[in-house]
């Protein structure tokens, strides 16, 4: 994930989470309707970022793509020294 998608998925969280607060959603489905509208401040924002830069923001990257394997160090053993 790259930056950009990490501040959008931390967006929507957040909206989801102040629109919970203010709406005291009961049971599941009232809950779904809370987490849409979070995500769709989320939507909005990326939608209008994506127009101004004429490109998608979205990429290929995923988080375990920088985890390293067991065993492997940050480090090669020639900075080690």
């Amino acid at each position: 994930m790259t930056n950009l998608e990490i501040a959008l998925n931390i967006l929507a969280e957040a909206s989801t989470t102040e629109l919970s607060k203010q709406r005291d959603p009961k049971g599941f489905q009232q809950q779904a309707k809370v987490a849409k509208e979070g995500g769709s401040v989320a939507k909005a924002a990326r939608n209008q970022l994506e127009s101004k830069l004429e490109r998608s923001i979205i990429s290929s990257e995923k988080a375990s793509d920088y985890l390293l394997e067991a065993g492997e160090s940050e480090f090669n053993e020639k900075e080690k020294d």
